[in-house]
């Protein structure tokens, strides 16, 4: 399996107004955007064939994907998970395709995902973080398999999980994909309620949803800590300023103190600033939001 699609049609709803002046995939986490750190990931694991679909803000998208090599399938209407991935068939080509939500960002092994599937003889198979039975939208039976996905029950459950939305799409159900439509709720759940087995890949780390403001800046953050840094300031940005547990985007200027922010590439700091996102278009502060800790 060479081909990898990373879904990024959303409208990204919840993280407005930073989604009014940038499309959700480009939002910088680090030193790159969103989708160009998951990007990375596949392409280490040997994934080169990538594929984007567009809708909202699609020129933000187009413009680093042209930069990339990766193509890109527009949506002018929405086509839901399973509709964007049908509708991108002729760039992805035939057979098995990894899909990763644009959201996602995880320290997961996509090598291990994809042995996962091929060794499972699924027809799709869930990147899954495991919890006790009973909790998350998915139930696992004592052999991997899924048993129960969002709310439909399909076996006995030994232990629960939180899909994480990155997973293996088998070149068989790929055939059956609709027009438009949901990959879980018009795709996963007919093929468990027909019989077919969906394998799950267990994943140890944690996962970060970069949907609303707060996660938002949490992404950020474990961007930091997994680099072992307080603070991290590109290479041209100029900073008069204190700094402390920033994110400081290249072409910035850090004129005053910024602590706990994520300062966009080309952003201007001219007063002291606390949690909070600096955009070029200006400052939107982030109430701090335990669930995204």
């Amino acid at each position: 399996m060479r081909a990898a699609m990373i879904l990024c049609a959303g409208l990204g709803t919840r993280l407005r107004p930073l989604t009014e002046w940038l499309a959700k995939p480009m939002v910088p986490v680090g030193d790159a955007p969103a989708v160009g750190l998951i990007a990375a990931q596949l392409r280490r694991a040997g994934l080169e064939h990538l594929v984007v679909n567009v809708h909202h803000r699609s020129g933000d998208v187009r413009a680093w994907a042209e930069r990339e090599a990766v193509l890109v399938s527009e949506e002018p209407e929405l086509l839901g998970t399973a509709g964007g991935l049908e509708h991108a068939a002729s760039l992805l080509g035939p057979g098995d395709v990894l899909v990763w939500n644009g959201d996602i960002l995880a320290d997961l092994d996509a090598r291990g995902l994809v042995a996962t599937h091929e060794s499972s003889g699924a027809v799709a198979t869930l990147a899954v973080v495991r919890r006790a039975a009973g909790e998350g939208n998915v139930g696992i039976a004592a052999d991997g398999h899924v048993v129960r996905l969002r709310r439909e029950v399909f076996g006995d459950e030994s232990a629960g999980a939180d899909f994480i939305g990155v997973h293996v799409l088998g070149g068989g159900l790929r055939t059956m994909l609709p027009a438009n439509g949901c990959l879980v709720g018009d795709v996963y759940i007919p093929a468990l309620r027909s019989g077919a087995r969906v394998a799950t890949h267990a994943v140890e780390s944690s996962f970060v949803d970069v949907g609303s403001l707060a996660q938002y800046v949490a992404a950020n953050r474990a961007w930091l800590a997994a680099r072992g840094e307080a603070s991290w300031v590109a290479q041209d940005a100029v900073v008069t300023g204190r700094v402390d547990g920033s994110v400081i985007g290249a072409g910035a200027r850090v004129e005053a103190d910024a602590i706990r922010c994520v300062v966009w590439p080309g952003a201007h700091v001219s007063n002291r600033v606390e949690d909070a996102v600096v955009t070029p278009q200006g400052v939107v502060l982030v109430a701090p939001d335990v669930s995204a800790a």
